[in-house]
């Protein structure tokens, strides 16, 4: 079976952050996913560089495509470059956080 990003962005949407209460992919924290032979990479960022919560929720987002795609080699990498934005949140996560009122 073939591995999709939409497969990817499927299964970290349960991944949430603990202190928002909002999805990773809501809040736009993936930046990027890149899909190879049974390996699936993943950038993702933070809404702060001092968040807490940092290595639980790239940990969740890493096993959560490994409950997705069992036998996939997943590597998870936190980047900052660019910074997080709330630009970068959907319309669910502007609406969660009060963007749209």
């Amino acid at each position: 079976m073939e591995m999709t990003t939409e497969q990817v962005m499927a299964a970290v949407r349960g991944v949430t952050d603990p202190e928002l209460g909002i999805s990773v992919v809501d809040l736009g924290l993936i930046y990027d996913v890149r899909l190879g032979d049974r390996r699936v990479d993943v950038d993702m960022t933070l809404t702060s560089p001092g968040c807490p919560m940092g290595r639980l929720i790239a940990s969740d987002v890493e096993e959560a495509i490994r409950q997705a795609l069992p036998g996939t080699d997943v590597s998870v990498r936190v980047v900052w470059d660019p910074p997080w934005t709330a630009d970068r949140l959907s319309a669910e996560g502007r609406h969660a956080l009060g963007y749209d009122s």
